[in-house]
């Protein structure tokens, strides 16, 4: 595996990403921003924050499978939310948990979660990014 996640000592452990990632991999991907979009173009999910975060994660899945690779990849997600308040925390953790059983994974990379005031439409809540690095 190309990627190695830690939580070092001296720094708080979060249960939903890790701190470090440590890649020591040559294939670089990077995922550009997913939205709630099935293969059609169709929002998946209207006014539903874990709905979309399902959708986006189940869209970066499909892009690392088509790179070679899985979310054991992932070195770093970007996670953008319209109108982020912490009340808010509990849909978007639904969503990952509802992805990760689909997906059979434990996607835990490093992770920043930005408020935003807008995505590129109305419908989107949520837009995730992703950076893998592969053997």
């Amino acid at each position: 595996m190309a990627v190695n996640l830690v939580n070092p000592s001296g720094l708080p452990t979060i249960d939903v990403y890790r701190q470090v990632s440590i890649a020591t991999g040559s294939k670089l991907v990077f995922i550009a921003g997913q939205v709630a979009w099935d293969a059609e173009g169709i929002t998946v999910g209207e006014g539903d924050l874990a709905a979309q975060v399902e959708q986006c994660y189940l869209n970066i899945g499909t892009a690392l499978a088509e790179a070679g690779g899985s979310f054991d990849d992932v070195a770093k997600l970007t996670c953008y939310v319209v109108d982020w308040t912490p009340d808010k925390m509990p849909a978007l953790l639904e969503g990952i948990s509802r992805a990760s059983v689909k997906l059979g994974v434990t996607p835990v990379p490093p992770a920043t979660l930005l408020g935003v005031a807008a995505l590129d439409v109305p419908d989107h809540l949520v837009e995730i990014e992703a950076t893998a690095i592969l053997d």
